[in-house]
């Protein structure tokens, strides 16, 4: 899923996201609630028409939102008490108002308010939270009017005890989806995949298994091998805004001097509309001339990337070729990623 944090993917129109290939975008239910507010969206139709789109939209609710607020929040079994980063105003958010402000908005898939930890975290700490979590997503659950589906979220930080107790406690509950939160909050890329490692392990086949903001290329294709089936993160649109291109042969920041009068296009072979067109040296100077357009053109080009990613990594697991599929991907972008480095271009 591309985010769409404030109802939109940052640069890009929805016509343009949708030519990439996407049905489902993320936004966020926290930021939403505090600007321009549920029921402004409500009164223009519901989110898909607030922002015009016409797929689905999945929205998360905001937890590791309030856990980045950490000077300015505090966690109760009620819910949580915040101030907004905004205005300094004095909000409170239980798992039900969560719920039905994802309603109001019209999600299509509804996030249950978690409390996300980061990392370390004290094992005492992570277990109270884990089971007020599920308390949370018992009581989530329980709000829903209609019929949208809320997925589950498993927490428990690195703790395995905790990760499997947190599992057997939303299975209690039955949910249509789960997620697999807390990762890429301060632990090594290794220890984010032995969290999707076990907890994947433990969660239905035959529901939907997210991962919830993991979106680097390699460790995508590895969690993917775990059994994850969903993914949403900011990093493909935030580096596109840095000038950094995602190709086969690694990271491209493009804003670099060598690129100057490069006329190849940002990934050569690459069949998405900005490389069939444009140059490196073309989009190298629209971001020293501070053109909006380069930033777009990057975003559309690495949304493209992440799509056809997926795409490739779906039909290598249909011909049962998905571990070379993956060791080639890996050993070439990482190889590029070197190279780069040593010549000194990130």
């Amino acid at each position: 899923m591309p985010v769409g944090t404030q109802a939109t993917v940052k640069t890009l129109h929805p016509d343009e996201v949708e030519r990439v290939g996407f049905r489902l975008v993320l936004a966020n239910a926290f930021h939403l609630y505090l600007r321009p507010g549920p029921d402004v969206i409500a009164e223009a139709g519901g989110l898909h028409r607030f922002m015009g789109w016409p797929h689905a939209l999945l929205t998360d609710s905001g937890g590791f939102q309030v856990f980045s607020l950490s000077e300015l929040r505090k966690v109760s079994e009620e819910g949580v008490s915040f101030r907004s980063p905004h205005d300094g105003s004095s909000h409170f958010l239980t798992p039900e108002a969560v719920i039905s402000v994802q309603e109001l908005l019209g999600s299509d898939i509804m996030m249950p308010l978690d409390e996300c930890l980061p990392y370390p975290c004290d094992e005492a700490h992570a277990r109270e939270s884990v089971r007020m979590t599920c308390r949370w997503a018992e009581r989530s659950k329980d709000a829903v009017r209609g019929d949208r589906p809320v997925f589950g979220i498993s927490q428990g930080g690195t703790y395995p005890d905790l990760r499997r107790e947190g599992v057997e406690r939303l299975l209690d509950i039955g949910f249509p989806g789960y997620a697999i939160g807390g990762v890429s909050v301060g632990e090594t890329s290794e220890q984010g995949l032995a969290v999707v490692e076990m907890t994947a392990a433990w969660l239905p086949r035959d529901k939907p298994r997210y991962v919830m903001g993991v979106g680097e290329p390699c460790d995508m294709l590895r969690a993917i091998a775990l059994g994850a089936d969903m993914f949403d993160c900011v990093m493909p649109t935030r580096n596109a805004r840095n000038g950094c291109a995602f190709t086969a042969d690694g990271r491209l920041v493009v804003r670099n001097g060598r690129y100057a009068r490069d006329g190849r296009p940002i990934e050569e072979g690459c069949a998405c509309p900005v490389c069939a067109r444009f140059t490196r040296s073309y989009v190298r100077h629209l971001f020293h001339a501070g053109e909006v357009l380069g930033l777009r053109l990057v975003t559309e080009h690495n949304l493209h990337f992440m799509m056809n990613l997926t795409r490739r990594a779906r039909e290598a697991i249909t011909q049962d070729r998905y571990d070379a599929f993956v060791n080639d991907f890996i050993s070439r972008f990482q190889a590029g990623d070197e190279r780069r480095t040593l010549r000194g271009e990130r």
